[in-house]
């Protein structure tokens, strides 16, 4: 497995082992005029001084990067981090760079000790300040390269979430438990009503049809969604009669906007699952727009249940909107009322 500094970002070796030798040899040509066949000649003392003080650039401008980055972690502070790592790397290139000239100009162009050669001073620096111009190149082009990966895969991972999400909603919608209430009360209207249970079978239908249709879908129109919950709504009626009462009132001016699909229905059978549903205490459910959001609230009166419930349905829909953008779904529980606000979406925000 391969070694990663933490703070440069990447295995940085193969970059040293290849860009350092590479410097050290372009620079005395480009630089210092050094050439094979006149004067000033290149030869390997002056290869291996100027990849020795190449080096030593690098290292130490490389500790500067690392402790930049530890002292400026946080994306928003990349301008910061970028403005105090190159000014101090700037610094240490010029004064490191002068400190080693003299030795330098004595190795390469023998001009003897103390002499002070201006235009080898000047050569120099260009040639220290190109050198930690590319080192802040490839690293920073390798760091924000990275960082950009990173993001397509967090997008991915979103993607992957969104995916999980909608084939969680629809395990829950089909389900052993749903799928026996359902035949359990066609059972007892067949004998009774037989046209009632042909009317439920295509109700039923319709639920599993819209689930297999919108799987796929991050947003769908809020009509297709009302549609449907309303044959939900029948199921409910049909199974409950009078117990339940359901009332929809979405005026049409909100129609075209979007929802997470099947989440209308979800909120609908966590209100029936978690709540008594009796003569005695009729379960009323109402769906109304307000405020920019779809409202769905319920009288509550909760079943006296062995285990508490694990809201996976709720945060099965708060996961999908999170995919959407910033909006979130509200939930409110007060002592008589359980309310879910969930945001309705324009076409850009799907």
């Amino acid at each position: 497995m391969r070694k990663t500094n933490c703070r440069i970002g990447f295995d940085d070796r193969l970059v040293m082992l290849i860009t350092i030798p590479v410097l050290s040899f372009i620079i005395p040509i480009v630089f210092m005029g050094c050439r094979f066949g006149r004067h000033p000649l290149f030869s390997w003392d002056k290869y291996v001084t100027t990849f020795v003080i190449t080096t030593a650039l690098w290292i130490g401008s490389r500790q500067i990067m690392i402790y930049s980055r530890r002292k400026y972690p946080l994306f928003e502070d990349v301008r910061k981090r970028l403005w105090f790592q190159s000014v101090n790397m700037f610094v240490f290139t010029i004064v490191f760079d002068n400190l080693l000239g003299f030795i330098a100009d004595d190795i390469i162009f023998r001009h003897g000790p103390g002499h002070f050669n201006s235009d080898f001073f000047i050569s120099s620096n260009a040639a220290a300040i190109f050198c930690t111009i590319m080192i802040i190149a490839i690293y920073e082009s390798i760091y924000f390269m990275n960082a950009l990966r990173q993001s397509v895969e967090e997008q991915e991972n979103l993607k992957r979430e969104n995916l999980s999400a909608q084939l969680n909603a629809l395990r829950t919608q089909v389900n052993p438990h749903f799928l026996f209430n359902n035949l359990n009360t066609l059972c007892s209207i067949i004998p009774e009503d037989p046209q009632q249970a042909v009317a439920f079978v295509q109700q039923l239908s319709k639920v599993y049809r819209h689930i297999l249709e919108v799987k796929d879908e991050k947003s769908i129109p809020l009509k297709d969604e009302l549609d449907v919950l309303k044959a939900y709504a029948f199921l409910l009626h049909t199974r409950f009669g009078h117990n339940i009462e359901i009332d929809i009132n979405v005026p049409d001016e909100k129609l075209q906007k979007r929802v997470v699909p099947l989440s209308l229905q979800l909120l609908m059978e966590n209100a029936v699952k978690h709540n008594i549903v009796s003569a005695d205490k009729p379960l009323k459910i109402e769906v109304f727009a307000q405020n920019g959001s779809l409202v769905v609230s319920n009288n509550l009166q909760k079943k006296n249940q062995l285990h508490d419930s694990t809201g996976i349905g709720l945060d099965n829909i708060r996961n999908r909107y999170k995919l959407l953008g910033d909006k979130t779904v509200e939930v409110t529980e007060a002592t008589d009322h359980f309310t879910v606000s969930i945001p309705l979406l324009a076409m850009g925000e799907s």
